[in-house]
């Protein structure tokens, strides 16, 4: 993972008062240490424009509500619905999908300019020092970004909604939330080459130790369709293994901790399994309880697990941080509507 670095600096983080409501105090002023930060992106609610980023010192437990407001006073909204974040050539491209932009801060989260032109982006991809790639809710395309000038240069025809993407020999593997297919693009001359069928909504996937790829299709519970997770040969674009999960089960989220050899995923409660196991684990690893896990990710650093609680989708989240054993270890609150994690 591409690392960036947050200068040392004091936030004072001003809150507006709203009449009729309780006037929110001053925050205390936050010192950030010099230790890894973990960034929360936080969707807000749709036709609210309320989205934000929060920050997670791991140093210090500090969590400051809003980065982009507070480094950007003078224009401090995001939009709507931030949807993902990503950190590429030393700048963040922060996809704010209801608002069809990216926005790229530099380094310590300051805007330094936009990309407009798309329809309802999802998730970007570095492809070259020089080109992405922009998955979209309803282009019936992928966006090709030229990361010199931060402009749409092009597109690459794909119907449907476009969502998560993994990069590798020179293919992109692209998931399609419509589409029983996911898709593979040669990143060489931007043409979709092959499909490999993978089952109903795959919407996330990643790469293992042994550069195999692992698709999660969550199903669709309207017909009672339920979810598959898929390990494909990079080589060959073959399947070689699928497993299908019992009858209403719907797993989202899938992710990979540091040394790639186990895998997470989200099904009410949160599970793991090896990528070497012969099944579908039978029984949670991080019970669900009375959460209602929206987000998930593993930091990379120590294979933490990160994990929002969006509660009812109008407050703030509940952010979770569990060691590697599954024992919580953190718990904190950030914006509304959490929805996955940016780690140094």
């Amino acid at each position: 993972m591409k690392k960036c670095s947050l200068l040392f600096f004091t936030l004072i983080i001003l809150s507006a008062c709203v009449k009729d409501k309780p006037q929110d105090s001053i925050q205390p002023q936050v010192q950030l240490t010099t230790a890894k930060k973990v960034y929360i992106i936080n969707e807000g609610n749709f036709g609210s424009a309320n989205a934000s980023v929060s920050l997670y010192d791991v140093g210090n437990d500090a969590v400051v509500d809003n980065i982009y407001k507070v480094q950007n006073s003078t224009n401090p909204s995001i939009g709507d619905v931030a949807q993902s974040l990503s950190f590429i050539n030393n700048k963040f491209y922060l996809v704010v999908n209801n608002s069809g932009k990216i926005i790229v801060c530099d380094n310590q989260f300051k805007k330094l300019t936009q990309i407009t032109n798309l329809s309802s982006p999802r998730y970007i991809l570095q492809i070259t020092n020089q080109k992405a790639y922009v998955s979209d809710y309803n282009a019936n395309s992928v966006s090709i970004i030229d990361l010199n000038s931060n402009t749409k240069t092009g597109s690459i025809s794909c119907k449907g909604w476009t969502e998560k993407m993994e990069l590798i020999y020179n293919k992109a593997f692209i998931t399609n939330m419509n589409s029983n297919y996911i898709y593979v693009v040669n990143t060489i001359n931007d043409l979709i080459t092959d499909s490999v069928y993978v089952g109903v909504n795959a919407g996330s996937l990643v790469i293992d130790k042994n550069d195999k790829l692992w698709v999660l299709s969550s199903g669709n519970s309207i017909n009672a369709v339920s979810g598959s997770l898929t390990r494909i040969n990079t080589i060959t674009n073959q399947i070689e293994t699928t497993f299908n999960f019992p009858a209403n089960n719907f797993p989202k989220n899938l992710c990979i901790n540091k040394t790639k050899d186990t895998l997470y995923f989200i099904n009410k409660g949160i599970y793991r399994m090896p990528i070497y196991a012969s099944a579908i684990p039978a029984t949670e690893f991080i019970a669900k309880g009375n959460k209602n896990f929206y987000g998930l990710d593993i930091n990379p650093a120590n294979s933490f697990i990160y994990a929002s609680d969006a509660i009812d989708y109008v407050q703030k989240s509940n952010i979770y941080v569990y060691d590697a054993n599954g024992n919580l270890t953190k718990n904190f609150k950030a914006g509304i509507n959490a929805n996955g994690f940016y780690f140094e």
